[in-house]
């Protein structure tokens, strides 16, 4: 086997040599046969691939039956045809299709044979294409080809199936369970992802389960925490369990990028694009819909990166993500995605359009769903040179009836925000001035949950504030907005941070300002996920500063800095956050550990740090009632809690005693080493002092001596004039 590398060193080669691993495509390298250099898989599937096929016997062999008759002239075309459905599944073999032909007729015989590069590719085959309709006539019926031995070996007599005795499986909500109520988390820095304790009480972490490669691209919580994903070229995989972390599922699905589950944990969405042959072909988007506990595919969406591009806040390849948009709440019974003047609705019954036709909206540039009910909201810009006002409607689905519809007028764009609850939506409104040449900010505020849904208008004080961050308070009524004059932006990058109520002090269908904060280093917004408390923060050009601000009391609790901060986090409780510096900064990457009110707890450093998520809780099983009354009665509760606050600050204490005294013993065994040794020399001492035996300064009288030394000596000719 060959040496081993680190990157580190990988790094330093290249620079030596002069290449650009930047730009070297990794995937393009295929090592030698049977040669991993010391790389080994993480996936069993795939170091055991050799091993395994011999066991499987022909299970990545396929039957495919009901395929025309064809004479030999119409060969090739069948084939073409039956290769371009295949390839997009999997990777056929070379030599591995086989369609006989009839010796006496010299017509094919109605099956072929296709033989994929693993079992998994050809379950998968079988899956997407068992009923596939060619045309009327033929409808395709696949078998792995393995299954012929096991049709073939049914009894003849029926007998009774053997019962076996149930099993419970893993409760995977286990670590809800924690004695210490603590919260989990994911980083995953270099070639490892580890999943940790925030053991806030302890001041440090507390490992959990660690991997090698766990995965190739990125991490990814499910909504409610129940799985941890990975991703692989080979699809992806979900992660769970009660004491660790095994493999519940995979979902395979060549050279997949991006993943997203819908909100109650149901179905996974897996993305990948795939080059074409011809090199003047567009690339080719896969879209599969899974069912997360069984791995089914339950619908896919096939296309041109064109065809995926309208909507979503981001994505690769000109493809926006998430394409698709689920409906709120944990049923995850809709999802849609926008196309050219449609909105597509599907229901996920049967995955198809509800009433089997897409809700046609001339130039509709975005939608968003309500966060709890299946209310889309849908703007619509500006057409025929401004004759048709812009709009923003909210409808109701599957009825597809309008709720509510604003027409808005000088539009230069727009963005909504639903709060949490879906009982507010915020829509932001860039307008034009009359003149044309500048724009100024206002909101359309929805009450959603109230009669008729009524609608107000909030503007800015100065209109010719520009808005920054806008972010609502999590189940509450409030929000923040940053903004600056757009006009002394450059001459006063400090921007201003308001506060504002859906209530009044006299009225509760009223928005009212509660206070704006001046001269802020601040350009983003994080909310407590419980409401009440946020984090004013200067990222990117203000080097990490945070303010942590009491909204309630309307006053700062503390101010702190994370120098470089990228990005910031609160854990799903509210009681603690982080903050962490990523590898876009080649130094200082790892995160901090801070309290709600600011205190920081703890610091940890990792080189090559990619990813923290803190693990999702699913929404409490109390009533509101029920926690009011906890609230009410919090005391009582925290009795306890304090009793074991106060066990843990004593051993803690106990153990920087024990430190102390361990540094203590440390340093005495020192000092009596070197007194052992200045004793040992006392002999070699006494003759440098030509006999002299004290080793004492005072003893001895300090002599002034006068020595005189030639510095330098010159000989210089002088020339007298007689």
């Amino acid at each position: 086997m060959a040496d081993v590398m680190t990157y580190n060193d990988i790094e330093a080669t290249a620079a030596r040599i002069g290449i650009d691993l930047s730009q070297l495509d990794l995937d393009s390298i295929r090592l030698p046969a049977g040669e991993d250099f010391g790389i080994i898989s993480d996936d069993e599937d795939i170091y055991n691939v050799d091993n395994s096929e011999l066991d499987a016997g022909f299970s990545n062999i396929i039957v495919v039956d009901n395929l025309p008759v064809v004479p030999l002239e119409k060969f090739e075309k069948l084939e073409n045809v039956i290769r371009k459905i295949y390839s997009q599944i999997g990777v056929i073999k070379d030599d591995g299709f086989w369609m006989p032909l009839d010796p006496e007729t010299n017509k094919t015989l109605g099956y072929c044979f296709l033989e994929f590069n693993t079992p998994q590719e050809a379950e998968l085959a079988k899956e997407r294409t068992h009923g596939y309709k060619l045309d009327r006539s033929h409808i395709f019926v696949v078998n792995i080809f393995n299954d012929f031995d096991r049709f073939m070996s049914v009894p003849d007599q029926w007998a009774p199936p053997e019962s076996k005795p149930y099993t419970p499986g893993e409760n995977l909500q286990q670590w809800l369970t924690d004695e210490k109520a603590r919260d989990q988390l994911v980083i995953r820095y270099g070639a490892d992802t580890e999943v940790l304790w925030n053991d806030a009480r302890h001041l440090k972490p507390e490992p959990f389960y660690k991997r090698t490669f766990w995965t190739e691209s990125f991490v990814q919580w499910s909504p409610l925490g129940t799985y941890l994903a990975t991703v692989h070229r080979q699809g992806a995989a979900v992660w769970g369990g009660a004491s660790t972390f095994n493999r519940l599922m995979r979902y395979a699905h060549s050279q997949v990028r991006l993943i997203d589950f819908s909100p109650g944990e149901k179905y996974l969405v897996t993305y990948s694009s795939h080059e074409p042959s011809n090199p003047r072909d567009a690339n080719r988007v896969v879209i599969n819909i899974f069912d997360v506990r069984t791995g089914k595919v339950m619908r896919d969406f096939k296309g041109s990166p064109d065809d995926f591009a309208i909507g979503g806040a981001g994505g690769v390849a000109g493809v926006s993500w998430p394409v698709f948009k689920w409906a709120g709440g944990k049923d995850d019974k809709y999802f849609a995605r926008m196309g050219k003047n449609v909105i597509s609705v599907y229901e996920t019954e049967t995955f198809s359009l509800v009433d089997k036709k897409s809700m046609k909206v001339e130039n509709v540039m975005d939608f968003s769903w309500s966060p709890t009910d299946p209310i889309l909201a849908l703007f619509v810009p500006e057409l025929g040179g401004g004759n048709q006002p812009a709009r923003v409607s909210l409808v109701q689905i599957p009825a597809k009836e309008e709720l509510r519809q604003k027409n808005l007028f000088s539009v230069s764009d727009c963005k909504m925000y639903w709060q949490s609850n879906g009982e507010y939506l915020a829509v932001k409104v860039d307008r034009y001035t009359k003149t044309k040449k500048s724009t100024y900010t206002g909101f359309e505020l929805f009450r959603i949950k109230e009669r008729d849904i009524p609608i107000e208008v909030l503007e800015l004080e100065n209109k010719n504030d520009k808005i920054i961050a806008f972010a609502w308070e999590p189940k509450g009524h409030r929000f923040a907005v940053i903004h600056c004059d757009n006009t002394n932006a450059n001459n006063n990058p400090r921007p201003d941070i308001s506060f504002y109520s859906m209530r009044s002090a006299h009225n509760t269908g009223r928005v009212s300002k509660l206070t704006t904060l001046k001269g802020k280093q601040a350009n983003a917004l994080y909310w407590s996920p419980t409401g009440r408390f946020i984090i004013l923060a200067g990222l990117k050009g203000f080097n990490g500063q945070l303010e942590f601000y009491n909204v309630d009391e309307l006053e700062t609790m503390a101010t702190a800095e994370h120098f470089m901060a990228t990005d910031i986090e609160w854990d799903p409780t509210g009681r603690y956050v982080a903050t962490t510096v990523t590898s876009v900064h080649e130094m200082e990457n790892g995160f901090n550990i801070w309290t709600f009110n600011g205190k920081l707890l703890y610091r940890i450093l990792k080189d090559h740090f990619f990813q923290f998520l803190w693990r999702p809780r699913p929404p409490s099983f109390l009533t509101p009632e029920k926690e009011e009354e906890i609230a009410k009665n919090l005391k009582k509760y925290s009795k306890k809690y304090e009793a074991e606050d106060q066990d843990v600050s004593i051993f803690l204490s106990e153990q920087d005693r024990e430190k102390r005294r361990m540094l203590k013993e440390e340093w005495e065994k020192w000092v009596a080493q070197w007194k052992q040794k200045h004793e040992e020399e006392k002999e070699v001492r006494k003759n440098l002092r030509d006999g002299e035996a004290s080793d004492e300064e005072e003893e001895y009288e300090a002599k002034a001596i006068e020595v005189e030394e030639v510095i330098n000596q010159v000989e210089e000719v002088v020339a007298f004039e007689e």
